[in-house]
């Protein structure tokens, strides 16, 4: 037995192959488990339409740890390999015997059930991972003599015949390396790992994957000792650890809403059925399956940076990775769910997922996908799509803000707001089509809750228009709007800006001439209020309230609040306006005062400002001075 070098690879290439391509090295039982279905798979299609004794459940593959010598063993009854397939498929690295058989038979006229999932060619060598020596035994299908496959990893290998029991398959032995301080690999001998493992990674491969599992069993009573107390004994019994059949391979009409439900709960965790279900099936370039669920309520650690986005991918039923974070665009990141694709290689990094091509063709597809169905659920299912929103809404609406606009088009239409007009929520698209032909944009105000929102003097004033008002309670809802611009060439209107414009021509005119003849009165009090107001003005858009603050367009007060809570720089301040009611009788009290006692009227310009404050959510700078204010006018 001579033994030979790999070839066309150096030391160098196949450390690189065992350290670089996976990230974790338990992956290693994922891609043996995944070669030996590849070859089961060849032994079927080979014996396809032969009298082989065999039928499709006869074919499994079989897990033995052996803590004693620190072996574990992978066991298939497929194709198995002659020497010159162990030298040809183990003896070169990125050499895939998986994929010579799928092309070799791609074009054939043979039907038959077939997944290849190995097409790279280096899974085999992750066994180096965790082994210091590793030994495949292997029996050709109709071959009469069985081969024994030797590495110690980077060193070599050597090839030699040895006597097989069976008559078809292949034997992997891994030896384990030693413990260290960092790295356990006596733990993939543990029985609840191994099976940890499978569930995780393997749970759908389409053969049975059993082990001699322990298992404590109740002992026979003798007659006589019915009431005696059970005693328990351990056996050992053959277990199946995996599934096989994947709920999403199934056809929709085969699977019932408790089916999908289960399956969400044991995968996600989460004893909440799910809002929306979106199980779909795509046979063009790539192909894959992917299945979907939008939660009811966001996890408890959503908005915090401990929360990973992301769906499970997987090829052909074996898991590639848990959270796939490339899959979901951001404002999409509450989605849970999966996607299948044999299309995809089993043997990619995180790194190499970034770049793929088709990879970035399917998240580009189930960006499209949810977007409609949950256009879909605001038609059909608004009391769903509301409870929806509230968990979620916040997200979609960053979604716009963070891109600065560029995910408008995606997102506009699944926005919705609470309007003056019911109370109740409503899209753009509705508020837009019932707007009066007059109207000049579309309306809104913001404030903490939407109880203030309605006692505002300008809300008054626009439904007293015949106008409605969206009620923005969320510190992120006026950002949007900004960077939305407008919606369908209607502009968003802050009505607690000087952008509103209500009210005839005549009005208009009636207040320009007011503010005009009393300009010696505004200016003083505007002196008298110093730096916290720009300008002061008489206005007719105030019903039956008396004064008000406004701000210029580009900073309202509510975006001043939100921005300087969370910068600790110097601060912004909103450019304020004091408007005071033309029709109002303390118009009429300021404008008597002025001539006679200025004294007083300065006294109830900080009133009337402090006052506007508290209308308009803003708090007062000194409580003490307003409080004097107000029982100087009661004594």
């Amino acid at each position: 037995m001579r033994k030979k070098q790999f070839k066309a690879e150096s030391k160098k290439l196949l450390d690189m192959m065992i350290n670089s391509i996976y990230t974790h090295k338990e992956i290693f039982l994922r891609e043996l488990i995944s070669n030996a279905s590849d070859a089961l798979d060849k032994q079927y299609y080979n014996s396809f339409g032969k009298d082989t004794g065999m039928v499709r459940e006869d074919y499994t593959i079989r897990i033995e740890p052996n803590k004693a010598d620190r072996t574990l063993a992978i066991i298939d009854n497929g194709c198995g390999m002659t020497a010159e397939e162990l030298e040809t498929n183990l003896g070169t690295i990125a050499k895939s015997g998986s994929l010579d058989f799928k092309n070799e038979n791609e074009n054939e006229e043979k039907k038959t059930d077939i997944e290849i999932i190995g097409q790279f060619g280096v899974g085999f060598y992750s066994a180096f991972m965790v082994s210091k020596r590793v030994v495949v035994e292997s029996r050709a299908s109709g071959a009469d003599q069985a081969n024994r496959w030797i590495s110690d990893g980077v060193e070599g290998y050597s090839i030699e015949k040895c006597d097989s029991p069976a008559d078809h398959g292949t034997v992997i032995t891994l030896y384990l390396k030693d413990d260290t301080e960092d790295e356990k690999y006596s733990e993939f001998l543990e029985e609840y790992e191994i099976t940890n493992l499978v569930k995780k990674y393997s749970d759908y491969i389409r053969y049975p994957i059993v082990m001699n599992c322990e298992n404590r069993v109740p002992k026979e009573k003798a007659e006589g000792e019915e009431d005696k107390p059970t005693e328990y004994e351990t056996v050992y019994e053959d277990r199946q650890l995996n599934s096989m059949v994947p709920i999403w391979r199934k056809n929709k009409n085969e699977v019932t809403e408790e089916e999908y439900n289960n399956f969400y709960s044991e995968k996600f965790y989460d004893f909440e059925a799910p809002l929306k279900v979106i199980h779909s099936k795509n046979e063009g370039v790539p192909t894959y399956d992917s299945l979907i669920y939008i939660p009811s309520r966001a996890p408890f650690n959503y908005y915090s940076k401990d929360y990973e986005k992301g769906l499970a991918l997987y090829s052909n039923g074996v898991m590639i990775t848990e959270k796939c974070a490339e899959l979901l665009p951001d404002y999409f990141n509450f989605a849970r769910g999966l996607v299948d694709s044999p299309d995809l290689s089993l043997n990619i990094s995180r790194e190499l997922l970034q770049h793929d091509r088709q990879l970035k063709v399917i998240a580009k597809n189930i960006e499209r996908k949810i977007k409609t169905e949950l256009e879909k659920m605001l038609k059909d299912d608004r009391e769903n799509y509301i409870k929806f929103f509230e968990a979620f809404g916040v997200q979609l609406k960053a979604g716009i803000y963070t891109s600065y606009g560029m995910a408008k088009e995606t997102l506009q239409n699944l926005l919705i707001f609470k309007s003056t007009n019911d109370g109740e929520y409503v899209t753009l698209s509705e508020y837009k089509d019932r707007m009066p032909e007059s109207q000049k944009g579309i309306y809104y105000a913001c404030g903490e809750t939407v109880s203030k929102i309605e006692m505002l003097p300008q809300t008054e004033a626009v439904k007293a228009a015949g106008m409605e008002v969206l009620m923005l309670t969320n510190d992120i809802d006026e950002f949007t709007f900004k960077m939305m611009r407008d919606f369908d060439g209607k502009e968003f209107i802050n009505i607690c800006t000087d952008g509103l414009d209500i009210g005839t021509e005549e009005d208009k005119k009636a207040v320009e001439e007011k503010n005009e003849n009393s300009k010696e009165l505004l200016d003083f009090i505007k002196e008298s209020l110093g730096d916290k107001v720009t300008a002061v003005r008489f206005s007719n858009r105030l019903g039956n309230h008396p004064v008000t603050l406004t701000s210029g367009s580009d900073i309202s007060t509510e975006m001043e609040k939100v921005i300087n809570s969370q910068h600790f720089g110097e601060k912004i301040k909103a450019q304020l306006t004091l408007e005071i009611n033309s029709d109002h009788k303390i118009a009429e009290k300021l404008t008597a005062l002025y001539g006679s006692d200025k004294d007083s009227v300065a006294k109830y310009a900080k009133l009337l400002y402090n006052s506007a404050c508290l209308i308009s959510g803003i708090d007062i700078e000194n409580p003490g001075e307003f409080s004097d204010l107000v029982c100087d006018l009661i004594v």
